[in-house]
């Protein structure tokens, strides 16, 4: 089990996990490190060969009451049963004890190493992310197959940013407005070898980049 910093963190973890879920209902990868919880979520990510979707990661890094040490991939349903059986006041967090595996967890972001890039307005991503979900929503008929439905994803989330400098998929504007990320003030751009970060007060997304982009 863990033990958070306060009830204001358990409040922002189930948030975390809530929305996360309603975007893709899979796992989340726990990083434990002294005080600090980091957890990532996949938004999206290629489900079939050649498809240019990108794979996309949201983080949320929360601080820890107590010092500890662990690494584990549960998933978002078994972490959303704990949360929701926290008391309002409650701080210990019991760990899910079965562990699933995700391709996706195999090649992680570094934590270090990122290098500034720009400055992408909120309200940019927001727009980009708001036409994006409208346009993915009318090429969608009414009983789609699966095919269909990764290639309107594809097609939408895979294209670049109009507003970033360089080669953003639109689908991180998505990841942040989904996991609640976007405020007022503008994302800062960061690189660090084939991963691209997008970060506001109020979390991270993490792009891999990959020949589509």
């Amino acid at each position: 089990m863990l033990s958070l910093a306060d009830p204001q963190v358990t409040a922002d973890l189930r948030t975390f996990i809530t929305r996360a879920r309603a975007a893709d209902d899979g796992a989340v990868h726990l990083q434990v490190s002294g005080s600090v919880l980091a957890a990532y979520v996949c938004l999206m990510r290629p489900r079939l060969l050649g498809e240019a979707t990108p794979t996309i990661l949201g983080l949320r890094t929360m601080a820890l009451g107590r010092p500890a040490q662990a690494e584990m991939t549960v998933s978002l349903a078994s972490m959303a049963d704990r949360l929701a059986r926290m008391a309002e006041n409650d701080v210990v967090l019991p760990l899910p004890p079965m562990q699933v595996k995700e391709s996706w967890t195999g090649v992680l972001p570094p934590r270090s190493g990122w290098e500034p890039v720009e400055q992408i307005p909120s309200a940019d991503l927001r727009a980009a992310a708001e036409a994006g979900i409208r346009e993915v929503a009318a090429a969608v008929p009414a009983q789609p197959g699966q095919l269909i439905v990764n290639n309107a994803r594809s097609a939408v989330w895979g294209r670049s940013l109009p507003a970033a400098g360089v080669a953003v998929p639109a689908g991180a504007a998505f990841a942040a407005l989904t996991l609640g990320f976007l405020d007022d003030q503008p994302a800062a751009l960061f690189r660090s070898g084939r991963w691209l970060r997008l970060s506001t007060a109020r979390g991270h997304v993490l792009v891999r980049s990959g020949a589509s982009l």
